[in-house]
This record gives structure tokens, sequence and C-alpha cells, in this order.
């Protein structure tokens, strides 16, 4: 069948961004925006791994969904920022499926908060910027924000060729999870960690034009405001209303799992199947209120 004689069928949504019986990886799947594309994954039959070194937190997540998704959440202990963590779970992963398809880099940290720049006074903004954090906070922050996303994407790579040649008519993926912080020009007080996730977003592009020739996509996802944490004790929705970022976002409010998990769905799915090096930006219009990248 030529590409401009698809049935009506193959075009249905449920074909089109079916993950079912696809192999995910996730880097810190058991709260936040990690979490939310775990749920959205697995209750759309695919089986999914999440990743974090907290294991209670990612026993309870797979204990809570287990019963209301079609798919499977499995947890597994791991820290990114080791080597020999992440060629344990490699290896667990190669044992019990000897392929994977989706790989979210998502595990970060925040890093140090400064305040703001002082106008007209360069001695106070030199004590809030130089005194209040020191090379050991970027050191934590490049590590696990940027420098993990390198090798455990890199350490994957084996098990992601091997998913697009057992997947037909697909071609794995990574999808690494930035920020809009790493596209807005403003320093929100967190230069750390606004260059941290634009390091991400630049790293996801070479990674495409590296990785086209082992056929394996890589995305960005930059998400806006989102709850920050989403565990299984529920979410702190509640509390994100009274966030100030809310007044700069034209959507009025803060992104949820379905605004999440559809973009998520999208990349990893045969819609997405032509995307390659892209950053998508999730953040209800946010980067419109300021200057920015994008």
């Amino acid at each position: 069948m030529s590409q401009s004689a698809a049935s009506t069928q193959e075009l249905s949504c449920c074909n089109l961004f079916s993950v079912k019986g696809l192999i995910v990886v996730i880097t810190g799947g058991g709260t936040g925006i990690g979490l939310m594309i775990a749920k959205s994954f697995a209750a759309n039959g695919a089986k999914v791994y999440i990743i974090g070194r907290r294991l209670q937190v990612l026993q309870k997540t797979a204990e809570t969904h287990a019963s209301d998704t079609s798919g499977e959440i499995i947890p597994l202990q791991g820290d990114v920022t080791s080597k020999s963590s992440i060629e344990d779970i490699v290896k667990q992963i190669h044992e019990r499926e000897g392929y994977i398809n989706v790989l979210f880099n998502n595990a970060g940290v925040a890093g140090p908060k400064v305040d703001k720049v002082v106008p007209g006074s360069g001695e106070e903004t030199k004590e809030n910027l130089y005194a209040g954090q020191d090379f050991e906070d970027w050191k934590t922050v490049f590590e696990t924000n940027v420098a993990s996303v390198f090798f455990v994407t890199s350490a994957f790579l084996g098990l992601l060729t091997e998913g697009g040649k057992r997947t037909k008519g697909y071609s794995s993926t990574v999808i690494n999870i930035s920020s809009v912080s790493g596209l807005t020009k403003n320093g929100q007080s967190q230069l750390a960690y606004n260059t941290s996730k634009a390091a991400v977003i630049h790293m996801s592009k070479m990674m495409a034009k590296e990785f086209a020739g082992l056929k394996i996509r890589v995305n960005t996802i930059a998400p806006g405001l989102f709850p920050s944490e989403m565990t299984t004790e529920g979410s702190d929705e509640g509390n994100v209303s009274e966030h100030k970022g809310e007044q700069q976002i034209p959507a009025g409010r803060a992104g949820d799992v379905k605004e999440m998990a559809g973009t998520a769905l999208y990349l990893a799915s045969k819609a997405g199947l032509y995307t390659n090096g892209a950053v998508i930006p999730v953040d209800g219009g946010m980067l419109l209120s300021g200057p920015s990248a994008y």
C-alpha cells in the first residue's frame, strides 16, 4: 500500500498514537513529569521501566497504578550520575527484554536559587551571584541535568538500535525533558539550572544528527509550569495556582497530565516518526511573555 493510500483505520487516533507493546524507560519516573509520562504510557499498553534513586517511591508508584492500566510500570533503582549504576540498569533491562523502543531522560535537579540582579548596585549583585553559590553547586546541576543525559543515552544505544529492528514500521526514539527555562533569556534567579536546560536542548539537536545513521530519533520537550511533585499520594496542584509564574502564562494556569501525555505520546508513536531534532515547548504560551531563544 502506498503512503497516500493509507486506510482510514490506519489514520485513527487509536492506531496513529498507539504505544501498545512498546518498551519504555523513564529516568526520574517516580514523581512529577516523569510520573505523568509513565502513567500515560502504561495506560496505553506500554511496558514502562521507571528509574530513580528512591526505590520506595518507585515501588509505591508501580503498586498504586497497577490496577488501572493495560500496560505495566516496573521500578528499577538507579543513579543516573553513576556509570556503574547506569550499566547495571542497562544490563537488567537487556536481560529482561533484549531491547527498548523509547528512552525518556527526565531526571534533573533544580540547583541554587539566587537573588536577581540589583539595578544600579554592582556590589550587591556581586554578593547575590558570586557569594551565594559555588562551583560545586554548578557541578551538581550539570552532572545531573546534562552529563547524565549523555551517559544514559549512550549506554542505551545498543538496546535502542535493537528496538528499531524488532518493531516493524517503527524507529526508536530518545525524548529529553528540558524546560522553557532553557529557552527564555530571563535568568529567573536560577542561572545554573537555566543554562543546564539550554545545554540539554542543544545536545539533543546534536544527538539527533549523530544518531540519524542508527535510525534513532532524538527530540526535546520543554515544559513550562507543571505541578512540581506528582507523587502516588496525589499532586500538589492545589499549590500551583499560587505560583507567580501563572501571571505570565496566556493560558492562565499550569499544565496538567493530559497535556504532557499528549506531547509525549505523539513523539513516541507512529504519529511522530517523521519528527526528529525538534524542540516542543509545552508551556501554555509562557515563552510569549518575554524574550526567548525560541
